[in-house]
């Protein structure tokens, strides 16, 4: 693949060191793995293929494992996050503790996607520290290595909830604290109570609105980005087909339902773009969120979630992947052409644009 330099930057990722401080000291792989993809949430799964997936994964270099206490099947009889997705990533743990970089979320009680109003949320001090107890037990270790609020409970100053963390850091059961779709006036609120080394959000080719303050309040406080959804939730890639959509929790999503075909478009540039390059669509929506990050100013990890090896090696190949001005300026009016919005609930407050 050519490489190719933008304002005197190489705006892809070298070929060399796949590792990068995320924030604060935080040293993570370019690459993350996102857990909710080997769960139920996006269809039925199979738990072994999953764990052959994770394992392929370190194996390749792709150490940042990113999951959840809700990220998982629901069970009868069990209230609030059931955890099953941590239980997965355990039995990796079993073997290679000191080969991952382990990130898990806490926050959200019930089923993620569907709003404050039909799971709750919760960020008091000691539902902090229970649900902390609670991964901790379900991954089988005796640390997290950054540890996330899922999703701001407004109900709680954020300082409680954040001060709560502090206290697992200093406790020696988190290494580092992150939030997950947080305006930047509570970024900023909560790192004045401890440094914060990420902040996740949903980021990619055509969902942007972090970019406006987001994004410069991660910088300002010295936090690295974790987008989640690079893909646009697979649908960047261009395989997204509407029996999928029609499968999953994405069904009756004006973006991926009513809009799937106003929204090829997006697709249009990204294949396009990929064809020019010589690379996938997956690995170029990848490559211009490296170059975002090169633009604005902060490290960028994206964590694609997948449940096949082969597409693990497709977005590792992302890092080698150079975009000119002219694909980027393609890949950045993209944004325009999408219609509906990214927030899969009903409830506008449930991401940080919708509390801006």
């Amino acid at each position: 693949m050519s490489g190719q330099v933008v304002g005197g930057q190489d705006v892809g990722a070298t070929g060399g060191a796949r590792r990068v401080d995320l924030g604060h000291g935080l040293e993570v792989s370019r690459l993350g793995f996102g857990g909710m993809a080997i769960t139920h949430v996006y269809g039925e799964t199979d738990p072994a293929e999953g764990l052959r997936t994770l394992h392929h994964a370190v194996d390749a270099g792709v150490t940042f494992i990113d999951t959840a206490d809700v990220y998982g099947q629901p069970r009868e009889g069990v209230e609030g996050p059931a955890g099953t997705n941590e239980e997965l990533v355990a039995q990796l743990l079993r073997d290679r503790r000191d080969e991952v970089q382990l990130a898990t979320k806490f926050g959200i009680t019930g089923v993620p996607n569907q709003g404050p109003g039909a799971t709750g949320v919760r960020g008091d001090a000691a539902y902090v520290r229970s649900a902390a107890e609670a991964s901790l037990r379900r991954l089988g270790t005796d640390v997290i290595d950054l540890y996330y609020l899922h999703r701001r409970d407004v109900s709680v100053p954020i300082e409680e909830t954040v001060g709560a963390m502090a206290e697992l850091v200093a406790a020696g059961k988190v290494r580092h604290l992150g939030l997950s779709e947080v305006t930047a006036t509570e970024l900023r609120a909560a790192a004045a109570v401890h440094p914060i080394s990420a902040v996740q959000s949903e980021w990619s080719i055509w969902s942007r609105d972090v970019e406006a303050q987001v994004v410069p309040a991660a910088v300002e406080v010295g936090a690295g980005f974790v987008p989640y959804s690079p893909l646009g939730r697979g649908f960047l890639t261009g395989a997204m087909t509407k029996e999928a959509v029609a499968g999953s929790m994405l069904k009756g999503h004006p973006r991926f339902d009513a809009g799937f075909d106003a929204n090829q478009r997006v697709v249009q540039v990204v294949t396009e773009v990929a064809t020019e390059v010589g690379a996938t669509p997956a690995q170029v929506a990848l490559a211009w969120l490296y170059a975002q990050g090169e633009r604005l100013g902060l490290p960028v990890v994206p964590i694609p979630g997948t449940r096949r090896a082969e597409r693990v090696d497709e977005n590792l190949g992302a890092l080698d992947v150079r975009l000119g001005a002219d694909h980027l300026a393609r890949l950045d009016a993209a944004a325009a052409l999408a219609e509906g919005d990214r927030n899969l609930s009903k409830d506008p407050a449930w991401i940080s644009s919708g509390r801006e």
